[in-house]
């Protein structure tokens, strides 16, 4: 596996693949790697001939009270899992190589509309520093195809749109969420759970997974359901910051039409802040 840290490095070896005729799969972390994110290498090599990931803790995408210094940063161990993963190479950019002027002096990328709903609402500016970043990992790599795990279903959303509104030629996966044996998503931040979080974590997925047969099962009070559920989560130790049915393409509240539909719940455990979702098709 090649390890490029510099835009020219970076560029020169896509030019070597795509000159060769080579197909170009490319899958964007912020590192800590789980098993999730193998499953997205896994998946873009088995849809391209090359397949480079980005570690880049972004802090575009953190607001001032979140967690970027305490973020993960586990680089050594990461690389050895994508080699064993199979991946061909991967991009270590520096922060001042990315925002060479400084973030506050950034040109960015914002995607109206669903940016500022749901964990947009939450945390302002997120979206725009995922939009941000990804749009200049995208014109940096310049890949065929992008894989993006469904867990963050709202920024997979994101990504989808911009793509298409500034007509990058790129092919979007989204790749179903890596759960544990418990059903609880995997995630970077699940390493902050303390022993006893850790074992009530997984109602989070149990009581979503009850609200989708519900929907399922021809209930339509898509609020009281909603409210319900989110009661179910604050007496089990969790506090909930939304629990939302919605139309799983535009995001907007569901309505009784609708027939994609997918929860989107966020909450807090302890201090960690857990998101997960989960599509009901009617």
């Amino acid at each position: 596996m090649q390890v490029v840290s510099s835009i020219c490095a970076l560029r020169t070896l896509i030019g070597q693949w795509k000159q060769a005729g080579e197909s170009v799969g490319f899958v964007p972390t912020m590192g800590n790697l789980h098993r999730g994110h193998l499953s997205l290498v896994g998946r873009a090599k088995e849809n391209t001939q090359k397949v480079i990931v980005s570690i880049f803790v972004n802090p575009m995408q953190f607001g001032e009270n979140e967690d970027l210094d305490a973020y993960p940063r586990t680089l050594e161990e990461d690389k050895a899992k994508l080699i064993e993963a199979g991946a061909d190479a991967v991009f270590l950019p520096r922060v001042e190589d990315m925002y060479p002027g400084g973030l506050k002096q950034q040109t960015f990328v914002e995607v109206p509309d669903i940016s500022h709903v749901l964990c947009g609402a939450s945390r302002p500016g997120h979206f725009r520093g995922v939009a941000t970043v990804v749009t200049k990992l995208f014109n940096m790599v310049q890949p065929n195809a992008a894989f993006f795990g469904e867990k963050d279903f709202q920024q997979l959303q994101v990504i989808r749109t911009l793509v298409q509104d500034l007509s990058m030629p790129i092919t979007i996966h989204g790749i179903p969420t890596a759960r544990e044996d418990s059903g609880l998503a995997m995630s970077s931040r699940n390493g902050y759970l303390s022993e006893s979080e850790k074992q009530i974590a997984p109602e989070l997925y149990a009581a979503m997974c009850a609200l989708g047969e519900s929907l399922k099962q021809g209930e339509q009070g898509f609020t009281e359901l909603a409210q319900k559920t989110a009661r179910r989560l604050n007496e089990t130790g969790f506090a909930t910051d939304y629990v939302k049915i919605v139309n799983a393409k535009t995001l907007k509240p569901a309505t009784h039409g609708d027939t994609a539909l997918v929860i989107l719940i966020a909450a807090y455990l302890g201090t960690t802040r857990l998101i997960d979702n989960l599509p009901v098709n009617l």
